[in-house]
């Protein structure tokens, strides 16, 4: 598959949420949805990219935006995080990795000398018609929040 630009169709998932439920990208149209993926629940980046992305979330609500963040947690976690942290974002399980796969976040990585699959931090705009606005890769986690809205903010 071909790595996921600007003006392609966002690909659709139907993944259940913190807090159960489910969370249909197609039920989201009409919206702006930021949708950033992270490697895993309460780790320093992860944790700091989304206490980021919490902090901003009424800036996000009153562009019309939606924040989710999709990891391959478990929905359990998920919610244990979410609680410890306070977060206002939304979070998805992909535990089967099918997000990952479809926005090409699932890739081979190094560390140490080692390599491993893993998430690539990555962040998508989605504009209200369902198409991919902006792309983020390999996502620097400070600052970041302020860029994305910004970009969101330049949707409006």
């Amino acid at each position: 598959m071909s790595e996921l630009k600007t003006g392609d169709p966002a690909p659709t998932f139907k993944l259940p949420a913190d807090g159960g439920g489910e969370i249909d990208l197609a039920d989201l149209r009409g919206k702006t949805v930021v949708l950033y993926f992270y490697p895993k629940d309460d780790t320093p980046g992860c944790t700091t990219e989304a206490i980021d992305f919490t902090g901003k979330h009424e800036d996000f609500e009153q562009a019309n935006a939606v924040v989710i963040g999709i990891s391959k947690d478990s929905v359990k976690k998920h919610d244990k995080f979410k609680a410890k942290h306070d977060l206002a974002v939304r979070l998805v399980a992909d535990e089967e990795g099918e997000a990952c796969e479809a926005y090409g976040v699932w890739v081979l990585k190094k560390m140490y000398g080692r390599e491993y699959m893993g998430i690539e931090r990555s962040t998508f705009v989605i504009d209200p018609e369902g198409k991919i606005a902006n792309v983020w890769r390999k996502v620097k986690v400070k600052g970041h929040a302020d860029a994305v809205l910004e970009a969101v903010r330049a949707l409006a």
